[in-house]
């Protein structure tokens, strides 16, 4: 039987490990990731999980060890953040291209400088091209789901891909939440046990990530991007699978109170949650409204997206991240980019905020529809939108 239990994010994320049964977890502290791996570092000590628990000396080699773990058939974990991130950047891109299905959280934070340590999305924007699976989290329930889930289809025989699991630094990892968690029988019964069938074998010497001629190259990049952008049919099908277990389904871009909605505001992480909010007071104002809330961010939704705005004449696209120097936010670029040819008639507002941890009220968000909307009617634009921002 399930039970509700009051968790923080961060001890979401680690109960999710714990019951995954993970053989390695391989982490170094950083702010505000800390508390996931000092809970798994509890778990291991007090004999609750029975894996190699591994404190390395910096992040970089967190993913390097990862990185051999998996290889070798072991279920790894880790978690980082922000700075502590780019360090592993290097480490990102043979884990994807190993085809190794490390699970990684990523307590979003933003970076430096100036230095700080609250949240937004500048460091998950980063590793947008590093060939990993990204889930981005909306409550501490999701964080949960997600990192279970995404042991099961990130190991799948025709994945093999690691996966990003990102939830708000500090507005999830340190907020307390009620929670469901299944018992572990129901968990074992969805997650079989790791087996990657290419496992690295002392006794079987072989060479992996060797170098490569320009005449090769080419062909393994492109057979890496068709093996990501495929994955999603196996992302779906097990989502389907986890909410006919447990009863909570998921979908790469869901929809709140879109029907009949002629304006769509798209949002991702928890502050979807607060928009809900300024969704309900702009219905009950008989405004044709809804919101979109992005899940899945590589592979990136392309049909999931089509069928979402298919009666929508404006569509606001709120980012958490600024691409400097460009357009405004990553996502809304993505947006443009994917609907190019499918909807030119579609009207786009992106607007910026959230930067910083900094907090977004209700009535905010109902701001960013209206000035979406204002946006939209007068066209796009090369200048920055934000909300929230003094002066």
């Amino acid at each position: 039987m399930s039970k509700r239990v009051a968790l923080e994010g961060s001890f979401a994320a680690a109960e999710a490990a714990r019951m995954a049964d993970v053989d390695v977890i391989a982490a170094y502290p950083i702010t505000p990731q800390s508390h996931i791996i000092e809970r798994l570092a509890d778990f291991v000590a007090n004999g609750e999980l029975h894996a190699a628990y591994m404190p390395v000396e910096s992040e970089h080699s967190a993913m390097s060890a990862c990185w051999g773990a998996s290889g070798a058939g072991a279920r790894t974990f880790t978690a980082t953040a922000s700075q502590g991130f780019f360090l592993m950047h290097e480490v990102l891109y043979f884990v994807s291209g190993m085809r190794l299905p490390v699970v990684m959280t990523v307590a979003n934070r933003a970076v430096g400088p100036p230095t700080n340590i609250w949240g937004d999305y500048s460091d998950a924007m980063t590793a947008r091209d590093t060939g990993w699976i990204q889930l981005f989290a909306a409550n501490n329930q999701e964080i949960f789901d997600f990192v279970l889930s995404g042991f099961r289809f990130g190991e799948d025989p025709d994945v093999l891909l690691p996966v990003m699991v990102h939830l708000d630094g500090f507005t999830l990892s340190h907020v307390v939440e009620p929670v469901v968690l299944p018992e572990q029988e129901e968990v074992d019964s969805f997650l079989p046990k790791y087996h990657h069938p290419y496992a690295y074998d002392p006794d079987r010497p072989m060479s992996y990530g060797i170098v490569m001629n320009p005449d090769t190259y080419a062909e393994v990049k492109k057979a890496q991007d068709v093996s990501l952008r495929e994955s999603k049919e196996v992302i779906v099908r097990v989502w389907k699978e986890f909410g006919d277990k447990f009863g909570r389904y998921y979908s790469p871009i869901d929809g709140y109170r879109t029907e009949g909605a002629r304006t769509l505001l798209m949002s991702t992480g928890c502050l979807s949650e607060t928009a809900k909010v300024a969704i309900d007071r702009k219905r009950d104002q008989g405004e044709d409204v809804g919101l979109l809330t992005l899940h899945l961010w590589r592979p990136f939704p392309f049909e999931e997206l089509y069928e979402a705005v298919k009666d929508a004449d404006t569509l606001i696209v709120f980012d958490r991240a600024i691409s400097l120097g460009g357009p405004g936010g990553p996502i809304i670029s993505e947006i443009k980019s994917a609907l190019f040819d499918k909807r030119r008639d579609i009207k786009f507002a992106g607007l910026v905020g959230g930067l910083c941890g900094r907090n977004l009220t209700v009535e905010q968000f109902e701001e960013i529809v209206d000035r979406g909307r204002e946006i939209a009617e007068r066209g796009s634009s090369q200048v920055l939108e934000t909300i929230g921002i003094r002066g």
